[in-house]
């Protein structure tokens, strides 16, 4: 252990080595430090957390490396460290780890979870299943919190569950996957909570981040003061962005593996539980007179029914009735107003209860580990605060008993740690008072007498069972125990406490008194659901909601009641302190520095109550019990060895000797020393510091010697570097001139070389002088030819006829490419000028056609015979026919084309005439007879367009199944003006939606009805039966169009 890092901090790093040692100096210490942003502060291997309510810049990558595989005290205090040494623990001892972190509300608890989890991904290996599986295990955070965190009075992140993670890794200390338990979600929260604080995240990222589309969808509106869940307020939380945390809670569930379709089916029961705060109930009466209660808005019930696929009626009765099985019989009961209230409110909690556990049961099936091999197991405990608040009811009364638990499992294992290690080492053990909280356990959990017990036995004991009956059980059995008390047992004792309610008790925890309300225990932990309830919800058709509720399944009911909230959470923590028992603990112990989240406070009477609370003077007493200070022999050896002449530079013998023989030689009652079996044991800080003193002062001394000896050494090194460099210079110098020599020699020769060639070749080229004669002539021939061509064809050009395909011929073989290219570029020059001179109307209907040919040349036979016709888009007359008058007025200005078609009959085939209007939005189908819109079909909802390859009108209109317009099917029609109708209809679709028609053409196709689906199959015929294509039904499936 580097001591010098503890001690060259601000105060005293180390809480071991503060002198002197009292609750003043201790908090003395630990403000000095909050106050120069130093948060961190070691009680030897335990780490205390101070929230500082900022964002400080001691977690970056630097700082990680600075703590890997570091000596636990080598560094300054950091909760880095103790996760390192947790890691290296578990990686090279083959040791499970479990990392603790307890404190109140609002202490930074689940901020460090997160520190912890991000120093554990940085660390371990590399590669793309390492990340992958690192990326799963972080990324399940922010969904967590999402669902399961919300803004209290004490905390703006406030855990409203207890989550502990395994992280399971292999033998190189790779992740492999890992698993979560949840402890007891604060369900209540979902119906009610107190002004000032908020719902839980979810809703409001929801509300704030979702898409306009993806609201709709839910049928939510952005306003957060519309939903009785949430107060009918919107309170912001300061330095937060819903927003940005809903897109987050998106990623991290596409990171952890969640499929597109079970985002949205979470989302949707998310809406569910909103909108059912806003279900109201109206008083009604039935024929007896007596009160019953009924839905007062029944578009709310709707909504919630289309979002879970359920009838209105069942829902309706589920509500607003309950059906009691007596004597093999079945009575249908009316509930009154706030019987229906209730009914809402417990259906709400244990939807988004279940919701939540589907949650960690989804996350827990995608990061579960995929191998058989060998495991090694770290631990991460992020579990909720004390809890002391105004009005504390069963939650609080859980959760603080959770709490009990942790601070028995920390002094348990803190002293059997020191006990075990003095054993080990064969070193004398000084006991130490301490509070031991098995009391208060006792009184909670004895499975005999707890309070949980009782609490079980009202909630199972026939007759009017009340919280009452179970306050004064507890004043019976509890009336003499010093750590429970209440209204009665005061009086019993003469006590008068104004501040403790009739209706309430009292319990002395660890952390202080705290009084409980008994107004709803009996509910909260009986926790029943009405089966009417169970079975209506089972009766969706919402695939994630169905599942939820198994036990409405008729087939699979059971008359079992269900274990009770309190024994189910009573089992969940035993199975907790079981696997914590079995791991090797790691301690983060998180303060809270003041009530109003403000950085550089530090409130002393707040702190100092949870310094004694949590112990940490009796800690810090435990371990300086017999000595404050302990440490290997070897790195005792290497740090302290230059102060004495027999160990310095370098001791020879075994480590323990030589540490005997430095400390033999150095002025220490030996009293102050104890040599363990493995390390050196020192029983006061003094003696510590003084050592520092000592190596301090011995260290300059030999700084300066060794600074003496470098100077020396570099002044020699100096002269002989200049020496070196004079020889080199003096060499390269020499070789210079030589080599400048040598290039004046060579390049002469050079020169004269070359004068020779160039005579040489001078004198036999002068009889082939005349070579290049031939080539000239033949260059000259060619570009005469070229330009009489040109000459010549400028005079003889067509006429400006776009129609018109001649063009002279090519006179030479050689310019025939020449010619077709200039024939080309002629021609569209040509054909620019003719588009330039065209009026605006003649241009859109060329690009009508055009539009025409793209989509159906060579594919229908119908396209050849509507080339000459033109594209007029109004067959119908509707501004001359005053029967049409209301047409136009739905048409509103926005009309592309009105035509007369036939709408096939989906039953017999049989067409009957419509009027088909096409505006830029919409579709319109109307009666011809009435002149009143039928179907009214928006752009958007099409999903395509089928013809045949025929020369026939029929075609068929796809629309989308999620539309409004898909529920009645895929319409099938018939127009004389085909290639127009679609044309027009490709033209606006692309003009208002920018997605291109899809266009199918094909002699056979799929068409979607209600509730089924047909193949349409379109025949061609020699004999004519009519004007129009005839439509024959052949059975139930299947439909034959005949064309000729």
């Amino acid at each position: 252990m580097e001591a010098m890092a503890v001690l060259d901090t601000i105060g005293v790093g180390d809480l071991v080595l503060l002198d002197p040692l009292t609750e003043d100096t201790l908090m003395q210490n630990l403000e000095k430090r909050f106050q120069h942003k130093e948060i961190y502060t070691y009680i030897g291997n335990v780490v205390i957390s101070v929230n500082p309510y900022q964002p400080l810049p001691i977690y970056s990558e630097k700082t990680v490396e600075e703590y890997k595989s570091c000596n636990f005290f080598a560094v300054k205090p950091h909760i880095y460290a103790i996760a390192d040494d947790a890691y290296r623990s578990l990686k090279e001892q083959d040791k499970d780890q479990c990392v603790l972190i307890t404190g109140e509300s609002g202490a930074g608890k689940t901020e460090a979870s997160k520190l912890v989890m991000s120093y554990l991904a940085a660390v371990c290996g590399k590669g793309e299943q390492v990340n992958c599986v690192k990326e799963q295990l972080l990324q399940s955070n922010p969904v967590l919190e999402a669902f399961g965190n919300a803004k209290t009075i004490r905390n703006d992140n406030s855990s409203r569950f207890g989550k502990y993670m395994d992280i399971e890794f292999d033998f190189k200390g790779d992740p492999l996957g890992g698993v979560i338990n949840n402890y007891l979600l604060e369900k209540s929260r979902v119906v009610h909570h107190v002004r000032g604080e908020r719902n839980f995240h979810i809703f409001y990222q929801l509300l704030a981040g979702g898409s306009d589309q993806l609201l709709s969808q839910l049928k939510l509106e952005r306003n957060c003061s519309l939903y009785g869940y949430l107060n009918r307020e919107a309170p912001s939380l300061q330095g937060v962005d819903d927003a940005a945390n809903f897109r987050a809670v998106q990623d991290a569930m596409r990171a952890i593996g969640f499929s597109p379709s079970e985002v949205t089916a979470v989302l949707e029961v998310t809406a569910v539980v909103l909108k059912l705060g806003n279900v109201q109930l109206g008083e009604q009466f039935q024929a007896s007179g007596a009160e019953a209660c009924g839905i007062r808005d029944d578009k709310v019930v709707w909504e919630i029914c289309q979002l879970i696929q359920l009838s209105e009626t069942v829902l309706e009765q589920a509500l607003c009735s309950r059906t009691v099985e007596a004597h093999q019989e079945k009575v249908v009961t009316t509930l009154t107003i706030s019987q229906g209230y209730y009914v809402r409110d417990a259906l709400a909690k244990n939807i988004y209860n279940r919701l939540f556990n589907w949650l960690v049961s989804r996350i827990n099936e995608s990061i579960k580990v995929k191998t058989n091999e060998q495991k090694k197991v770290m631990g991460v405990l992020d579990i909720y605060g004390f809890e002391i608040f105004q009005n504390n009811s069963f939650e609080q009364f859980i959760i603080n008993y959770c709490n009990e638990k942790l601070q028995q499992i920390f002094i348990l294992l803190t002293l059997k740690e020191e006990q075990e290690e003095y054993i080990r080492e064969g070193i004398t053990w000084t006991p130490v008072d301490f509070f031991d909280n098995s009391i208060i356990c006792d009184l909670i959990e004895d499975s005999k007498g707890g309070i949980l017990a009782m609490l079980d036995e009202e909630c199972l004991r026939p007759g009017e069972v009340n919280e009452a009956t179970f306050l004064n059980k507890l004043n019976h059995v509890f009336e003499k125990h010093k750590h429970y008390e209440s209204r009665v047992t005061q009086n019993a004792k003469h006590i008068m406490d104004a501040s403790l309610p009739a209706n309430c008790f009292r319990i002395h925890h660890y952390a202080g008194k705290v009084t409980y309300n008994v107004a709803g225990f009996i509910e909260k932990n009986n926790d029943l659901l009405f089966r009417d309830l169970s079975q209506a919800m089972w009766k969706a058709k919402h695939v994630l909601l169905h599942s939820l509720f198994p036990e409405g399944d008729l087939q699979k009911a059971s008359l079992k009641r269900p274990p009770t909230t309190g024994s189910q959470f009573k089992a969940s923590v035993a199975t907790l302190m079981k696997n914590l028992y079995s791991k090797n603990p790691n301690y983060i112990r998180c303060i809270k520095p003041n009530d109003t989240k403000e950085p550089a406070v530090f409130t002393d009477a707040l702190v100092r109550a949870q310094v004694r609370y949590l112990g940490l003077l009796e800690n810090v007493r435990v371990r300086r019990a017999g000595y404050a200070y302990r440490q290997l022999y070897n790195p005792c050896l290497e740090r302290y060895k230059m102060l004495c002449r027999e160990t310095w530079p370098r001791w020879k013998g075994n480590a323990r000797d030589g540490v005997q023989s430095l400390f033999s030689s150095l002025p220490i009652d030996p009293k102050e020393l104890a040599y363990g079996h493995t390390k050196i044991f020192i029983r006061t800080p003094r003696t510590l510091f003084d050592l520092e003193d000592r190596r301090h002062r011995r260290v300059e001394e030999l700084a300066a010697v060794i600074q003496a000896t470098f100077r020396a050494w570099k002044c020699r090194k100096n002269y002989q570097q200049i020496r070196k460099s004079q020889i080199l210079i003096s060499s390269w110098f020499r070789g210079h001139v030589q080599k400048k020599k040598y290039t004046k020699i060579k390049m002469a020769a050079l020169l004269i070389q070359a004068y020779i060639r160039g005579w040489k070749t001078r004198k036999g080229y002068k009889k082939y002088f005349r070579s290049g004669a031939s080539e000239c002539i033949t260059n000259f021939i060619y570009r005469r030819l070229v330009q009489k061509f040109l000459l010549g064809l400028k005079n003889s050009l067509p006429s400006m006829t776009v129609t018109d395909h001649a063009w002279p011929p090519a006179p030479y073989q050689f310019l025939t490419v020449t010619n077709k290219e200039l024939k080309n570029i002629f021609h569209h020059w040509r054909c620019k000028k003719y588009r330039d001179q065209l009026p605006p109307q003649k241009k859109e209907a060329l690009q009508d056609k055009l539009c025409a040919s793209e989509l159906f040349r060579g594919k229908k036979s119908l396209y050849l015979k509507s080339l000459p016709q033109p594209f007029q888009g109004e067959y119908l007359g509707l501004k001359e026919n005053p029967k049409y008058r209301k047409l136009q007025t739905t048409a509103d200005g926005k009309l592309v084309m009105a035509d007369s078609v036939r709408k096939v009959n989906r039953a017999d085939g049989k067409a009957s005439p419509r009027i088909f209007l096409l505006t830029k939005s919409h579709i319109i189908l109307a009666d011809p007879k009435v002149a009143q819109p039928k179907t009214v079909i928006t752009l958007s909802d099409i999903d395509s367009v089928s013809v045949s390859s025929y020369a026939d009108g029929f075609f068929v209109l796809h629309i989308r199944e999620s539309s409004t317009a898909g529920t009645k099917g895929d319409f099938l029609l018939i127009s004389d003006h085909l290639i127009e109708l679609v044309t027009r209809l490709h033209q606006t679709l692309l003009e208002a939606t920018k997605q291109k028609l899809k266009l199918q053409v094909a002699d056979e196709f799929l068409v979607k009805f209600k509730q089924s689906s047909i193949t349409v199959k379109v025949v061609e015929t020699a004999e004519k039966q009519g004007a129009a294509p005839i439509c024959r039904k052949k059975g139930s499936r299947r439909m034959e169009v005949l064309v000729h």
